[in-house]
């Protein structure tokens, strides 16, 4: 199975919200069932459903489906960025804990991605330090 290919019924999205035309133009294309999540998100009966096709299951998180006047460390919560419009994330760290464990739980994790990780509140502490002496040498 070298070099093959997703087919779209094997991709769930959980979180998803706030698409451009292009990526729902994109998901359409290649024939993604997808839902936009705004207010509840997929019951964990789905998704362990889904997962029932599967003998393995690979987890991609993208950091910015969490609320960022929960979470500080996404790209919606930097108020300097003027953003792409898509839109930040509802869901919060109790939701996205309980579908993590429902995957965890219900199936064989062979991957786990994290993608948008942006600690801002890191880098400003780290500007901070470099200017004291304490920290310099």
């Amino acid at each position: 199975m070298k070099n093959r290919k997703f087919r779209p019924e094997e991709i769930l999205y959980v979180g998803l919200q706030g698409l451009h035309d292009y990526q729902e133009k994109f998901l359409k294309d290649r024939k993604v069932n997808y839902s936009v999540q705004t207010e509840a998100f997929l019951p964990e009966g789905e998704i362990k459903d889904f997962m029932g096709n599967f003998d393995h299951i690979l987890v991609h998180l993208d950091i910015d489906v969490l609320d960022a006047a929960r979470f500080h460390s996404t790209y919606f919560a930097n108020e300097m960025l003027v953003g792409d419009g898509s839109g930040g994330g509802k869901m919060t760290m109790e939701e996205l804990s309980d579908i993590l464990k429902c995957i965890t739980e219900n199936a064989d994790v062979v991957g786990f991605t994290i993608a948008e990780y942006l600690p801002f509140d890191e880098h400003k502490l780290h500007d901070m330090f470099a200017g004291i002496e304490l920290f310099i040498d």
